[in-house]
C-alpha cells in the first residue's frame, strides 16, 4: 500500500505492518491506522506515521530506555480493545515532544503511553490516572538549564 506523507514523501507500507487504533489517538479520533518508521536504524527514536492522514506523525520511543522503572497497569477495557491474550507480546512507547528551538529539551508524555499488541496489530493510547508528567525531560540537566534561563528575568519586588 502506498501512503503519501508530508515528512517522508511516498512510503510503501505492507498491510501487515499497519497498526490499528480503534479509538484513534487523543486529539485525532479519525486517524486510526499507523505504521512505525525508523528514524535511524541505530537510534531508539521511531516515527508513528498515520496512514489515514499523511501530515500526521508522532515521534515515539520505548520509555524504559530512559526511565527503567516506568510501568503501566493495563485496564480490563484496554485488554479487551487490544484483544490481548496472556501469551501476546505488548510493546510500550511514549510520544515525544522535540522543541525545534532547543532539541536538547526533549520531553516524553508518560501519562499517555501507547500500547501495541504485536499479534493483533491493535493499539491504544492510554490515559493514566497516576500523577505522571506529560512533559518528562529526557535530559534533566538541559531541563534545569532551561529553567534557569527562564527564571533569569528580573522580578520586581514592588518599591517606589
Amino acid at each position: 500500500m502506498k501512503v503519501q506523507t508530508s515528512r517522508f514523501g511516498e512510503i510503501d507500507c505492507r498491510p501487515e505492518a499497519v497498526l490499528t487504533f480503534p479509538n484513534g489517538i487523543i486529539g485525532f479520533p479519525n486517524a486510526k491506522r499507523f505504521v512505525i518508521l525508523d528514524h535511524d536504524r541505530e537510534a531508539p527514536i521511531k516515527w508513528l506515521q498515520s496512514v489515514d492522514k499523511g501530515h500526521l506523525a508522532f515521534v515515539v520511543m520505548d520509555p524504559t530506555l530512559f526511565k527503567s522503572d516506568y510501568q503501566v497497569q493495563i485496564t480490563p477495557d484496554a485488554v479487551g480493545e487490544l484483544a490481548y491474550r496472556e501469551q501476546d507480546d505488548l510493546a510500550l512507547m511514549v510520544i515525544l515532544t522535540i522543541p525545534s528551538s532547543d532539541p536538547a529539551t526533549i520531553t516524553a508524555n508518560l501519562r499517555g503511553p501507547v500500547i501495541v499488541n504485536s499479534r493483533t496489530r491493535l493499539a491504544k493510547q492510554l490515559v493514566l490516572n497516576e500523577e505522571l508528567p506529560t512533559r518528562h525531560h529526557l535530559f534533566p540537566e538541559q531541563a534545569r538549564q532551561a529553567a534557569v534561563v527562564d527564571s533569569s528575568e528580573p522580578v520586581s519586588a514592588g518599591g517606589r
